[in-house]
């Protein structure tokens, strides 16, 4: 696993899914979702207000997206999280 360093957080991004009335899912292509779950968070964050497996939302065009093992990551400064999903 990706371990981020000094007050970098990993990310696993979240797909935003809505279903119909009759069950059918549709994913969204129009606009991604901010959302992610929180996988890592670098040693030097200590008073985050977040955890690991939390949900947050962070700024729109901030981090660095990677694909790793079949997912897909952003990797993003621990000030650009701006909520948590309670």
């Amino acid at each position: 696993m990706l371990k981020p360093l000094h007050d970098y957080v990993l990310l696993e991004k979240m797909e935003e899914e809505s279903t119909t009335a009759s069950g059918i899912i549709l994913t969204s292509t129009k606009e991604k979702s901010k959302f992610a779950k929180v996988i890592a968070m670098g040693n030097d964050i200590k008073e985050a207000g977040y955890q690991t497996g939390d949900e947050v939302l962070y700024r729109e065009y901030a981090g660095t997206t990677i694909s790793y093992k079949d997912a897909e990551y952003i990797v993003i400064k621990d000030e650009d999280i701006i909520a948590v999903n309670q």
